[in-house]
């Protein structure tokens, strides 16, 4: 722990050294002092001689140099560009002896004299980036060789008694020094005369700090049980706000006591320095014991793993168990420091507590990796799936094998690769913990957020942020498996760098800007389309379809100019592009000619609106309402309730019939027979009086009877009227049919059937047959 703490540091201050000027913004770069430098520094290398912690500074001096380079090779791209145009002006110099204006040679000649003199900064800081770039590969490459091989070097044995005797004296040794320094302070009459004067001061800090240490946690929880016996909107988010006051009361308490220790002045080198770690050693431990109580907690509605109650008591005493180990591991670091211990002293002193980690770490595996198996069996059918029981069963396994394989590592004599594998192992469970605990919070802070209930299901928000969170937690997961922080740096550098296409750099900071002004086009088209939906186009006469053609075509629009410009705006040049874009171009018109014809088709529907929403249309003899328009299809809903999706390209070359184009009228025809033998011109006078007397007929053009004919059982009239609606024709249809039966009802004229007659040719022979005769009557008179 203390090891990752100078990390940090360490860290820091490179980031303070990476801001310090290299360069004069009036001289440039000094490539003299760059090249006596980089000499040096390959002699260095060549000789392997530097420590590791010389190579580390010279890597931060030359990174620091690299980044004035990259900053150098785009200083001059404006003057550049500017000078390129006009060589694009003039054009290419002419060949084969083709005379030119001797004014426009010379201008040219002057403008390749003036891009020659701006590249040649640009290229030169190029070749030092490059060169800078090879000798940090290659202290790299040297550190690492070096960390792999103390890594995987046999040390000595723990479990060797010779061993034993010198590292017991080293230890009473320690214990000696620390005694002498502080009987050394307390015998010093003027620090004693100073402790005093203080002493008012180191009392109110001692008080202060003693008092939230010892009630801080019980005000916490007292608070939350509180808040869960109440019925508040919210309450999940005040809990969890309120329980953070478990680690953030008590670490008051332990800072206010360590400067109450300190503001005495009695601490030589050895206590201030072991007083300095005390909170970052309570934070550790009440950090710890705050996320095993989120996650193991015995409220199930707390709780982020759903393991059985009894698994959540064990859980949370072996995380307090690791936790105080963790901060004994870096309390021998601390001790290190003074007392260079002698290998084997140190993998003796350090063995027990690595096999009680080791152990603990196997216990909290075992409760882990029997998670999915606990409760019901129910419970164990639900839960089976749930990815954090999965993830807290591989987690679990891997535990498990850390904890047997580490302590017999450290007994054979591999004490580093043992180190490496354990505590950083603890160290993974907690931050895993600490992502989990997160999102359940995000989830809760959404859910209050958004209004909604605590039981309905995890909406998509909160996924999201639990993916955020492990991608963020990953430059943590690398530090705490023994990464360099010059690793991450250099991934930041190389991420910063970027690429190149053509003679175009990409950075991330131009992505950022191309998604930036996407989003904000992408924003502003969608305000325009809802402003014209809701305030504009229906304060105009356009219909339905053509207002939902005019919004969607401004979408089109909108999003393919915020594309353009954020591309512009990002600084990316696509001429570049053009040839590899045509290229692909072909390809990808050949494999998707059908989505391309879809989508012009599409554009051409919403421009030229043969069909709009709401139409009725007859699509390969389907009738169907069109419910929506797309760019690559159009659904059509049937009038028996099931959606057709028809592609725009059947559309737009293929026959359709809209009956409702333009508006709603349209033809109805009724047909109906009489019994030969009716006065048809009263038939046609019924007729004339049931069209005109309904409501939905309409009177210009005006009903008509149409006399059709003499047919085989009837004589057939059709009652042709157009209506208002075409969309209510089954109703009207049916309505129509009543009224012609009641009228003819009513004046006695019947509607016809087919009726056949039946003649019998040899009906004695029929007779002879029914009383013994053979059947050839039968078939004569089916005949």
């Amino acid at each position: 722990m203390t090891g990752l703490f100078r990390c940090c540091l360490a860290g820091l201050f490179a980031l303070v050294l990476s801001l310090s000027p290299a360069w004069s913004q009036e001289e440039g770069l000094d490539y003299v002092a760059w090249e006596a430098l980089s000499s040096q520094i390959e002699a260095d290398l060549e000789a392997n001689v530097a420590t590791d912690e010389k190579l580390e500074n010279t890597r931060i001096l030359i990174a620091e140099w690299r980044d004035l380079f990259l900053k150098a090779q785009s200083g001059n791209d404006a003057r550049i560009s500017t000078v390129q145009s006009q060589l694009d002006a003039l054009g290419a110099a002419p060949q084969d002896g083709v005379s030119e204006v001797p004014e426009i040679t010379e201008r040219r000649e002057k403008l390749l004299e003036q891009l020659a003199r701006l590249m040649a900064p640009v290229k030169q800081a190029e070749e030092a980036y490059t060169h800078a770039n090879g000798i940090i590969s290659e202290i790299d490459s040297t550190i690492r060789n070096r960390q792999a091989s103390a890594f995987l070097s046999l040390g000595p044995s723990p479990l060797n008694p010779n061993h034993w005797a010198p590292a017991l004296t080293d230890l009473r040794n320690s214990v000696v020094l620390s005694l002498d320094e502080a009987k050394r302070k307390w015998s010093s009459p003027f620090l004693r005369k100073r402790a005093q004067a203080n002493l008012p001061v180191v009392l109110g800090l001692a008080a202060l700090g003693i008092m939230l240490l010892l009630r801080g946690r019980k005000w916490a929880r007292a608070a939350s049980k509180t808040l869960s016996s109440r019925s508040i909107h919210g309450r999940k988010v005040i809990r969890f706000l309120i329980s953070l006051g478990q680690i953030l009361l008590p670490m008051a308490g332990v800072y206010l006591l360590t400067q109450a220790v300190l503001a005495l002045g009695l601490a030589g080198p050895r206590w201030t320095l072991f007083w300095e770690n005390v909170p970052l050693w309570a934070a550790a431990m009440l950090g710890i014991h705050w996320l095993a109580e989120q996650a193991f907690h015995d409220d199930d509605t707390i709780a982020v793993m759903p393991l059985h109650k009894d698994d959540r008591k064990r859980a949370r005493w072996i995380s307090d168990v690791l936790a105080i180990l963790f901060v004994a591991r870096g309390f021998m670091e601390i001790v290190t420091e003074f007392d260079q211990y002698t290998p084997e002293t140190l993998a003796v002193i350090e063995f027990p507590v690595l096999i009680l980690t080791a152990y603990f770490l196997y216990l909290l595996g075992r409760v882990r990796n029997e998670a999915a198996f606990a409760g019901t069996a129910a419970a164990r059918g639900a839960d089976a799936g749930v990815y954090k029981l999965r993830l807290a069963r591989l987690l679990g396994r891997a535990a498990i094998i850390i904890g047997i394989v580490g302590p017999i590592l450290a007994a054979i004599g591999y004490s580093n690769v043992a180190i490496a594998m354990v505590y950083p192992a603890v160290a993974t469970l907690a931050l895993i913990g600490t992502i989990f605990v997160l999102q359940a919070f995000i989830s809760d802070l959404t859910a209050y957020i958004s209004g909604i209930g605590e039981d309905e299901p995890e909406g998509l928000f909160p996924v999201l942020a639990g993916v955020v969170l492990s991608i963020i937690s990953l430059p943590a997961l690398a530090l705490i498996w023994g990464t360099r922080i010059a690793d991450l740096t250099e991934l930041w550098a190389r991420f910063q760098e970027g690429f190149r296409i053509g003679d175009t750099r990409v950075s991330p900071s131009d992505f950022l800007v191309v998604i930036i002004v996407f989003v904000l086009g992408y924003m502003l088209t969608r305000l325009i389309q809802g402003a014209m939906r809701s305030s504009v186009l229906p304060r105009t006469k356009i219909d339905q379809g053509g207002q939902n053609a005019i919004v969607s075509g401004i979408g089109y629009i909108g999003i393919f100019a915020a594309a353009l410009i954020a591309i512009t705006m990002g600084g990316l040049d696509l001429s570049s592009l053009a040839i590899v874009a045509g290229a692909l171009s072909v390809g990808i018109g050949f494999g998707l000619q059908n989505i391309v014809s879809n989508f012009v088709s599409g554009i051409i529907l919403l421009i030229e609106r043969p069909i709009s929403e709401g139409d009725w249309i007859e699509v390969n003899g389907v009738h169907g309402t069109v419910r929506d328009i797309s760019v690559r299809s159009t659904r059509i809903e049937t009038f028996d309730r099931f959606d057709m999706i028809v592609p725009n390209a059947d559309l737009v070359s293929g026959t359709v019939s809209n009956y409702t184009r333009g508006n709603v009228l349209g033809r109805l025809i009724v047909p109906v027979g009489v019994a030969y033998g009716t006065d048809t011109r009263v038939v046609e006078k019924i007729l004339l009086t049931i069209a005109r007397d309904h409501e939905m007929v309409l009177m210009n053009p005006a009903p008509y009877v149409v006399f059709r004919g003499f047919g085989a059982d009837s004589m057939d009239f059709e009652i042709r009227v157009i209506l208002r609606d075409v969309n209510k024709g089954l109703g009207v249809r049916t309505e129509i049919n009543h009224q012609i039966v009641e009228r003819f009802t009513e004046e006695g004229i019947e509607i016809p059937f087919a009726q056949r007659d039946i003649w019998l040719r040899n009906p004695e022979a029929l007779r002879g047959g029914g009383i013994g005769g053979d059947s050839s009557g039968d078939e004569d008179t089916q005949s």
